[in-house]
């Protein structure tokens, strides 16, 4: 039998789900600031998996890269979950969130606003 899939399989899993009490922490106590640190890890881990042969090693550290890298994107949303207090905020870091809209969404293809709160517009425009 061959178990490199089910290996690799098991260990993104463990990745995907070690980064996410690391953006919650890193959000709770620095904020978005060390986005950067995120990124350096995120492309240092990519190019170290192009220079590692063996295939679940590599693959490994490619998916720990990848998932620094889509944790870039999900500390910013930390922070909106935290604005719309889903999360607890750093009392110490209150000023850091300024009041935020309910109909405001973490996608941002919608640039901020909930698809519903969109919807509502394009029925207010069209009555007039």
């Amino acid at each position: 039998m061959y178990f490199t899939g089910l290996i690799i399989a098991v260990c993104t899993f463990l990745t995907i789900g070690i980064w996410h009490p690391i953006v919650i922490k890193t959000e709770y106590h620095w904020g978005t600031r060390p986005w950067w640190i995120y990124l350096l890890i995120g492309i240092a881990c990519m190019v170290a998996a192009l220079f590692v042969e063996n295939t679940i090693i590599s693959s490994v550290i490619g998916v720990f890269g990848a998932s620094a890298l889509w944790g870039i994107g999900e500390l910013f949303s930390q922070k909106k979950r935290v604005q719309k207090g889903w999360f607890p905020m750093n009392p110490k870091r209150r000023s850091e969130y300024p009041p935020i809209d309910k109909n405001e969404t973490l996608c941002p293809v919608h640039h901020g606003k909930s698809i519903y709160a969109i919807e509502d517009e394009d029925d207010s425009d069209s009555s007039r």
